[in-house]
């Protein structure tokens, strides 16, 4: 972790390495922009920040000597105390990069660890970045420092040769590794129960996904009228929220905000919050958050979609109970923001809002009540005029369509969830004054 007092700051560079013929989605400056975002995001102090090309990697420094020696007076002169390398680092080359320009170095796997450290505030948030930090830390034992090499004594009448430090650290961590998965399968386990909980009651889950930053807490806050952290900086949110809305219709569903995604995410992380994002998983309608007025909205699409395949989530774009959510339109130049208006008219996957002014946030509702209603199945149900509570379920979990009076009858043409049906069913086995025609 990174150590800094709780109201100074740690003066620091951002170096963004580009190989040459490594293809990138981002443009060379938007990896610059994303990279010093999440050194912001943690109140790192930006002194200085540079996008190196590279030839080829040194195993040694990942960078070559000429860069070093080019880094190192600029260093000294600015007293940077953190190096961020957006990329990859192998225990070596942070090992020597530190020896090379005193100072401490961390890549952008241990830089996102922190973010996720610093914001998460559930028990289970704050489990599964401790399972990704010792993850992580695990794989930088192997010949990371000296002192690794010692040699313990060994244990028992048999004596041996002992175990060096590193066999007892890696021992130590494995040993917490095990403990916090227990700990996580039981929150597990919680969450399960939960969602049976749901299931019976049962609400359809809605469930916002996105790259980091784009705007997703904001369109939650405003669809559910809640207050979520919403702020212009990566990860603003970790932990999972949930509320309760009502659609146009009056069908009540839940509303799901998760955790953002971001290019090259580390493997520790997605394996770490696969529980988080089981959300996702187990929704009815994915709603995908774009920021389209980033110029690098399409390859921040990508990245999401492959993150979602990752999951289990395979051909998501292409399923019917998936929407591309179109957002940050107030920011659009107006002929760029007619044209997509244009483009998104007459979709049933994609559309066009603003969480900040709520423009398409109505439409955006509607659609999702199309969406759900597709698979719906239309019956229709008699009951005595006498039978409230019956009539109090249907207008709960139903959409009426139609109501006819005849008699002391009440016949509701309805448009009902197969889970839904199958419980009036057998509310119907149980009541003989209750007819349904499909």
């Amino acid at each position: 972790m990174i150590e800094y007092q709780q109201n100074t700051t740690v003066k620091t560079c951002v170096i963004c390495p580009v190989i040459a013929g490594k293809p990138m989605r981002l443009s060379e400056d938007s990896r610059l922009e994303e990279a010093k975002g999440l050194a912001a995001a943690i109140n790192l102090d930006i002194i200085y920040a540079e996008t190196v090309h590279l030839k080829e990697i040194k195993p040694a420094m990942f960078f070559s000597r000429g860069f070093t020696e080019r880094l190192r007076p600029i260093v000294a002169e600015q007293q940077i105390e953190l190096m961020v390398v957006d990329t990859l680092l192998s225990p070596i080359q942070q090992r020597n990069l530190e020896r090379e320009l005193n100072l401490k170095v961390i890549d952008r796997t241990a830089l996102i660890l922190e973010i996720f450290g610093e914001r998460a505030q559930t028990k289970e948030g704050t489990l599964q970045v401790e399972l990704a930090h010792l993850t992580y830390q695990r794989s930088r034992l192997v010949r990371s420092w000296t002192h690794l090499e010692r040699q313990r004594g060994g244990a028992g009448f048999l004596g041996g040769p002992g175990e060096t430090q590193i066999e007892l650290d890696r021992r130590i961590i494995d040993d917490k590794i095990v403990r916090i998965k227990k700990d996580l399968d039981k929150v597990r386990q919680t969450r399960d129960i939960q969602r049976g909980a749901r299931r019976k009651i049962p609400y359809p889950i809605i469930a916002l996904v996105g790259y980091t930053n784009a705007g997703k807490s904001t369109l939650f806050n405003y669809l559910s009228q809640s207050n979520v952290m919403a702020a212009d900086m990566l990860f603003a949110t970790l932990d999972p929220t949930m509320r309760k809305i009502s659609l146009p219709n009056g069908t009540e569903v839940i509303l799901s905000d998760t955790v953002g995604f971001i290019s090259d995410l580390p493997h520790e992380l997605v394996m770490a919050f696969r529980a988080t994002l089981e959300e996702v998983l187990n929704a009815d309608i994915v709603l995908h958050i774009r920021d389209i007025s980033n110029p690098d909205s399409a390859s921040q699409r990508a990245d999401v979609l492959d993150v979602l395949e990752h999951l289990g989530l395979n051909e998501i774009q292409y399923a019917n109970n998936y929407i591309e959510v179109l957002n940050k339109a107030d920011l659009l130049e107006e002929t760029e923001k007619l044209s997509w208006q244009n483009k998104t008219a007459n979709s049933n996957n994609t559309i066009l809002t603003s969480a900040y002014s709520g423009e398409g946030c109505e439409q955006l509702l509607k659609l999702i009540e199309q969406k759900l209603s597709a698979a719906n199945l239309h019956c229709s149900v008699t009951l005595p005029v006498s039978d409230g509570k019956t009539a109090a379920w249907l207008h709960q979990n139903s959409q009426i369509l139609q109501l006819e009076n005849a008699e002391n009858l009440n016949t509701y043409i309805i448009s009902i969830r197969p889970e839904d049906l199958a419980r009036l069913s057998k509310m119907a086995e149980n009541n003989e004054h209750i007819s349904i025609r499909k």
